[in-house]
């Protein structure tokens, strides 16, 4: 079978000489990607590749020296370690990443999304608008959980998005944002939202056996009405049913800065002796989820396998190993878009979806200027590893 990299159609001249400058937030996925396209670039036979529009086509490595230090009192300043002129450049930065510390007088400091946003404008500051077209990936998009204006409140994620297209940012490319339509604060820029969804098919197709995947035998749930669109697609492409909870909140209170739940109320068909696919973009203390899980339980539902895009667990693994112990979930799929603990990767319930591969193909699409709609709409390629799957032909 021709593999996906043979099938794309990249005859096209590329915009530029391709860089990724990859933040210290995201040097682990951005070695993967890079290790991908070197490997790609090496193989592929281009007609054209001697010509002086292909120059540096094919390189040893596509990462670009980047660092931020910081001074004692804690600011800091953005460098670049090579000249980006002229190049097709691809920034990656994961604004979660907690395990990242600095020094802010004598004191250790841990960075917050904040820091990380920082640091991502200075070093576009850095290229100094030298590039020719600059991409900003963040798989977590800053500050996505406030997208909306409900009272006299900020609106921080419009406001980020405005702010780096003015320094110079031609598209953003984030994955899973938590409401699509913030893209409307930059009209007149690229922005794309992507959806895991083949890599969690193929995490749970390629880690758990026995699987029926018929309406019968699986549903698929979303946990609130927000993320009704994800569970719809997935239920869609599998061909199963699917359900929803909804979340009943007291609005006279605030904990933690939001209204507390007070139950979970389900919408759908029977869930008995079903396993169910329970889908969201992010889990953040884990609550929700679990007491969806806890819910479906109650309802006699058999297997129960989560999948998040964004596994931040900000309250830890606990609960989590907990609830697996007690029978409550069964597996839980997240990606490394954003940072995972060594303990995380180490659980038994836990699979990890390596997305380094799906952004390479997206970085080595653009670089030429050519489509990427394909990339954005799965369903074939899910359609064709459930085929497999049922075929026998999937290995750990």
């Amino acid at each position: 079978m021709a593999t996906r990299e043979e099938k794309r159609n990249l005859e096209t001249i590329p915009v530029g000489s391709l860089g990724i400058i990859a933040l210290e937030s995201c040097q682990p996925i951005a070695e993967k990607i890079d290790q991908y396209l070197v490997r790609w670039r090496t193989e592929r036979e281009h007609e054209h590749k001697d010509s002086l529009a292909f120059s540096g086509y094919q390189r040893p490595s596509y990462l670009m020296g980047a660092k931020v230090p910081r001074f004692g009192s804690g600011e800091a300043k953005g460098m670049i370690l090579e000249s980006a002129r002229g190049f097709d450049l691809y920034l990656l930065v994961d604004v979660c990443n907690y395990s990242l510390t600095y020094s802010l007088c004598g004191h250790t400091n841990r960075m917050s999304p904040d820091d990380h946003y920082q640091d991502l404008k200075r070093v576009i500051s850095a290229v100094g608008g030298k590039a020719r077209r600059i991409t900003v990936i963040m798989p977590f998009l800053y500050e996505s959980r406030q997208h909306k204006r409900s009272s006299r409140e900020s609106l921080d994620c419009a406001l980020a998005l405005q702010e780096l297209v003015r320094m110079g940012v031609d598209n953003i490319i984030t994955f899973d944002a938590h409401d699509p339509r913030v893209q409307n604060a930059i009209p007149l820029n690229g922005f794309e939202t992507v959806r895991p969804a083949y890599q969690f098919i193929k995490g749970l197709l390629r880690h758990v056996k026995g699987l029926e995947l018929d309406s019968d035998h699986m549903m698929v749930i979303s946990p609130d009405e927000g993320g009704m669109s994800r569970a719809i697609y997935i239920a869609n492409v599998l061909g199963l049913d699917m359900g929803m909870f909804y979340k009943r909140r007291d609005y006279t209170k605030v904990v933690k800065g939001r209204n507390p739940i007070v139950a979970h109320e389900f919408l759908g068909s029977s869930v008995e002796g079903k396993d169910m696919i329970v889908i969201d973009d992010m889990i953040s203390s884990g609550d929700s989820v679990l007491e969806v899980a806890t819910e479906l339980k109650k309802r006699k539902a058999n297997r129960i396998f989560v999948f998040s895009t964004f596994g931040l667990f900000t309250n830890g693994l606990a609960k989590f190993d907990a609830a697996y112990e007690q029978g409550i979930i069964t597996r839980v799929l997240t990606t490394n878009l954003v940072y995972q603990t060594p303990e995380l990767l180490q659980r038994e319930w836990y699979i990890n979806c390596d997305m380094s591969k799906y952004i390479a193909y997206i970085i080595d699409t653009l670089n030429h200027d050519s489509s990427i709609s394909d990339l954005l709409n799965p369903s074939e390629r899910i359609q064709s590893i459930v085929a497999r799957y049922k075929n026998g032909e999937l290995q750990d």
